[in-house]
């Protein structure tokens, strides 16, 4: 799906949020939805200039990192803004939807079309096996009450004229998290959310919202306090540059330092490695790893027969802010990536401040006038490897650990690639029987392609996978660097 008007409408609220708070003029934010869509202005996606300034005015709230679902029309932009400058710490949850811009889709439902035929061998009737499908007037006809939304109807049907009406955020869900309200509008069950962001990058209306914490952020700066970034090694081709060139933008956005979360990975690879080592000589059937986030949720909430499975190793992201608190007691860590379910982890990491997505940091690099490509290269004080580098990309880390275990015979690598229903309901079969049918080093990315693919990624999949490949194939290997 090509979110490129989405992901600017977010961008320019972002950058204008950034503005106002770089210039005081954060009594000054009621201004925007108007300065952005100024009377007898046109009116590009909505049916009138209110409805786009009202869906505004709900953006810039989830952008002040608010809860757009508690707004009673009545509270001014500038005491949310207010609000924000006070808090001390981030809302607990980390979603929001802008009610104003959801499209109220319809339900989701299988459906006869009007292709029907009336074929007399009446395949879709002789395949449904609740009774769901019934010929009225030489037409097959779908009973709602009885469709389980099996799709076998569909399959079967030689005009293919049965159809799936979709809700994208609904059909993204792989836990079902996210349904309509009374109102029919999106609505996000947090006792069942596992933070993958799936619905953030199905929505074509991008009506459901990270909460930004940018203004807490730039607070920590204004305070006088070190801040360090840690850049995710999936940023690698998000901006036509190197990495080296965006950790210099990052210095010159307010950032004291930059630390590479391709480092932590390395040694979250030697630690797993180590954890499934010990777990096959102690005749273990599998390993799951257990470097994302989402995943981590997943279990948590969903699969508990599967935490016996789960490695207990830390992700790269909380070894790289334990990385930074041991050189620096005092700073402030500011975790960078693509991942919406980073920021439900920073919020059980001890080591962790905060969570800026690459949206965040390109409104960023916008709204301080950088020019990221002018920059000159920073350089790392630590060194990466190939393989902790190639964690951003599916396959990356159960790779890692394979090359880190060396020589280990009895090593049989599988990889789920992207939560779904069906890879959820394969997780759940496997931690039930205790046994994986696909391999016992199990890799898990809630997002299709890896980490590369998270709803805040500002290039395509394609293009920084081979990216990230291309930068990983130039550093060393894991065993050839010092741990």
């Amino acid at each position: 799906m090509d979110n490129s008007n989405t992901t600017h409408l977010k961008r320019e609220v972002l950058v204008r949020l950034i503005r106002a708070y770089i210039h005081q003029e954060m009594d000054k934010l009621d201004r925007i939805p108007f300065e952005m869509r100024p009377k007898n202005a046109d009116v590009p996606y909505r049916c009138c200039i209110y409805k786009e300034r009202a869906i505004l005015r709900q953006r810039v709230i989830a952008g002040l990192g608010t809860c757009v679902e508690t707004d009673d029309e009545i509270t001014s932009l500038n005491e949310y803004g207010s609000q924000a400058l006070k808090r001390e710490k981030p809302e607990d949850t980390i979603l929001t939807v802008v009610e104003t811009a959801c499209k109220g889709c319809v339900p989701s439902r299988v459906y006869v079309t009007e292709l029907c035929q009336g074929c007399v061998a009446r395949p879709c009737v002789s395949t449904c096996k609740f009774g769901a499908i019934q010929i009225k007037d030489g037409k097959s006809v779908i009973d709602g009450e009885k469709c389980k939304n099996c799709g076998m109807c569909m399959n079967v049907c030689p005009y293919s004229a049965i159809v799936r009406l979709k809700v994208p955020c609904e059909d993204a869900c792989p836990v079902g998290a996210i349904a309509k309200n009374e109102n029919g509008h999106a609505e996000i069950d947090f006792d069942k959310c596992i933070s993958c962001g799936a619905c953030v990058g199905a929505c074509p209306f991008a009506a459901v919202h990270e909460k930004s914490q940018v203004i807490d952020v730039l607070k920590q700066m204004k305070a006088g306090k070190k801040v360090v970034a840690m850049l995710a090694p999936a940023v690698v081709g998000q901006l036509p540059v190197s990495i080296n060139k965006i950790a210099q933008a990052l210095i010159k956005s307010g950032f004291d330092e930059v630390f590479e979360v391709a480092h932590g990975a390395d040694v979250t690879a030697r630690t797993e490695a180590e954890d499934f080592r010990e777990r096959m000589e102690a005749g273990k059937e599998f390993m799951t790893t257990s470097c994302c986030a989402a995943y981590n949720e997943l279990v948590d909430k969903h699969i508990p027969d599967m935490k016996p499975f789960r490695s207990e190793t830390r992700t790269p992201m909380h070894y790289t802010a334990q990385i930074v608190k041991e050189r620096y007691p005092d700073a402030v860590t500011v975790f960078i990536g693509p991942c919406v379910a980073k920021r439900k982890e920073a919020q059980k990491d001890e080591y962790t401040d905060f969570v800026m997505n690459f949206e965040e940091m390109g409104a960023l690099f916008v709204a301080l006038n950088i020019e990221v490509a002018n920059m000159e290269d920073y350089e790392f004080a630590d060194d990466s490897s190939k393989e902790g580098k190639n964690f951003a990309i599916t396959g990356g880390v159960a790779e890692s650990v394979k090359v880190a275990l060396k020589d280990f015979p009895e090593l049989y690598p599988t990889c789920v690639n992207g939560l779904n229903t069906k890879s959820v309901r394969d997780l759940k079969n496997w931690a039930k029987k205790g046994v994986c049918t696909e391999g016992n080093l199990v890799e898990i990315m809630a997002c299709e392609g890896g980490c590369v693919a998270g709803s805040a990624c500002l290039n395509s999949k394609r293009i920084t996978t081979k990216k990230v490949q291309e930068y990983a194939n130039q550093a060393k290997c894991i065993n050839d660097l010092e741990p």
